[in-house]
């Protein structure tokens, strides 16, 4: 991680990478930023410029930007909403917009997804042009380095077409920078063909998954952007591609493309995944990575879960909006004894981390619903404090529009550790890696989910012994052994719905739910809280109206207005 530290110090290097609708004036003097004829001139500034990306990737992978994949991939979905709350959160409407699938072209979020999505490739782009026309001795590295930094950007940039895909399906194919000016729309199958095709032929050349790897598009990357393709197939190109899901999975399973400190398996502990030290993790595949600096460096994404006084909760400097919260219902899906729910969740009266105690309630935040009062956080969106005495709160309206500061069950899947040091024989004492957990992209848990489904899709929505096992395997950890058996699932119990729903118990908050809801035919069929079924068009999203201003080649998707 220390090499994505150096990185920062070039960041003048994203100045020469020329966007889709990028200016072709060029002849211009250059004072205060670094021209790329002066670059590339020794191997520290080549691992500058190839690790450029991933300091990008932290603004459109998670969920730290109001324009990020992630808000796109999940807020559209049956788990998660940003309902307002009180004076807080209506911004507009467009996260009820999100939530009741009425999005428009004119979105400036989704057009600022989009914008940072192009960005991020190109920022891939330019140095792999960069390194192919330059020779080795010119730039202080040995041939293996420079066909290893070209092979691991090209799978980062097919990364991010991968994400590309998976919202507007039909896009551009742009391999050089700036060229050609307005790029030709490409068929979805076309694009899905071009990723597949780089991945395959650069996955050997990157380097395999390490210590030294953590951040960064390794081959264990490679093969998990290979499952996902092939788990989407059917939905992104109209055909079935199960056998070669199970097949990328197993170079995963097996620990072929390397691992964290030569080993590549399943935490033992269901939490290690998200600690505060979570670089060590035997699961992570590919993740953003982060290293705490005063300030630096540090998640972006408690800005958008954590309530305004977080901070009291547990220990550290950081608080939020008050934003993100569960769906209600959703929180009550997890049985009473699966470790995940009181693990992964905050709900019910918050008492502070400094008091011994433990007898003092965290307050609600000044100036909103429940300033100076015990906080209190609820598996339900609406005004309880209109409730009438001897009223019945099922009568109470429960909307987008209904929440209150306390609303929701609350994030808490990904822990930054402790800060601030508490009383005297607390604990947990302050933690050694506070506020530098990474947010993992691709895990190991995953891949083994998408390999049972794979099975199970190729034999008709019936589960083999073999994908239950995959489950359980998984599923194992989230209970105290001589709980364990009664949840254990068999071939009878896990059918396709089961399999959908724990997905949804694994995976909540990482992304996959819209993508998974549109392999079950479920995004737009469904009707969940406040949410009712909508158009088929919607499981993509427009082409943003901006872009198609700049680039009149771009051609919008079917049922959004031309």
């Amino acid at each position: 991680m220390k090499q994505l530290r150096k990185a920062l110090l070039y960041t003048a290097l994203a100045s020469s990478t020329i966007l889709m609708d990028g200016c072709t004036k060029l002849d211009e003097n250059l004072y205060d930023r670094l021209a790329t004829t002066d670059f590339y001139n020794n191997k520290n500034e080549v691992i500058s410029a190839v690790l450029r990306p991933y300091t990008h990737a932290n603004a459109w992978t998670t969920p730290s930007g109001q324009a990020s994949w992630w808000r796109f991939s999940e807020l559209n979905a049956d788990q998660l909403a940003w309902p307002t709350k009180g004076r807080h959160g209506e911004d507009g409407g467009k996260w009820k917009r999100l939530h009741y699938h009425t999005w428009t072209n004119d979105e400036g979020d989704l057009n600022g997804a989009w914008q940072l999505m192009w960005w991020g490739l190109g920022l891939c782009t330019d140095p792999i042009q960069n390194l192919e026309s330059r020779s080795i001795a010119a730039m202080g590295i040995t041939q293996e380095e420079k066909d290893a930094f070209i092979a691991e950007l090209k799978l980062l940039r097919a990364y991010h077409y991968l994400k590309i895909m998976d919202l507007w399906g039909k896009v551009p194919i742009v391999t050089e920078v700036g060229k050609p000016l307005n790029p030709p729309t490409k068929s979805r199958v076309d694009v899905f063909n071009f990723i597949e095709k780089e991945i395959k032929d650069n996955i050997d050349k990157a380097p395999k998954h390490s210590a030294n790897m953590i951040g960064r598009m390794s081959q264990a990357g490679g093969y998990a952007m290979l499952v996902e393709l092939y788990l989407n197939a059917q939905v992104w190109t109209g055909t079935p591609r199960w056998d070669d899901c199970i097949t990328a999975a197993n170079k995963l399973i097996s620990g072929e493309a390397g691992g964290q400190n030569g080993a590549m398996g399943l935490d033992a502990n269901i939490f290690d995944a998200f600690k505060p030290d979570n670089d060590k993790s035997k699961e992570a595949l590919f993740s953003i990575a982060y290293e705490y600096q005063a300030g630096s460096f540090e998640p972006a994404w408690p800005g958008e879960f954590y309530h305004f006084n977080q901070k009291d909760i547990y220990g550290g400097h950081r608080n939020g909006n008050d934003g993100i919260v569960l769906i209600p219902g959703v929180w009550t899906k997890y049985d009473d004894k699966d470790l995940r729910k009181r693990g992964w969740f905050l709900e019910g009266l918050q008492l502070r981390w400094d008091d011994s105690t433990k007898t003092k309630p965290v307050v609600g935040g000044n100036g909103n619903e429940y300033a100076n009062q015990p906080l209190v956080f609820v598996d339900n969106i609406r005004k309880n404090k209109t409730l009438q005495p001897g009223q019945d709160p099922n009568t109470l309206s429960s909307t987008m529009s209904d929440g209150e500061e306390n609303s929701g069950v609350r994030f808490n899947k990904y822990v930054l550790g402790n800060q601030i040091a508490g009383p005297k024989n607390s604990t947990p004492p302050p933690h050694p890696k506070y506020n530098s957990t990474d947010w993992n992209v691709y895990r190991l848990t995953w891949v083994y989910f998408a390999k049972a489904e794979a099975i199970m899709r190729k034999n008709g929505g019936v589960a083999t012994q073999e994908a239950v096992t995959l489950i359980n395997d998984c599923k194992k950890r989230a209970f105290d052994p001589l709980d364990w058996p009664a949840f254990a699932y068999t071939t009878t119990t896990l059918t396709m719905d089961e399999l959908l729903a724990e997905r949804g118990r694994e995976f909540i908050f990482e992304g996959f739910r819209r993508q998974d809801l549109i392999r079950w035919d479920k995004l737009t069929t469904a009707t969940w809280w406040d949410h009712q079924p909508t158009q088929k068009y919607r499981e993509l999203y427009p082409i943003p109206q901006q872009q198609r201003v700049l680039n009149i080649n771009l051609e919008q998707n079917t049922g959004y207005p031309q």
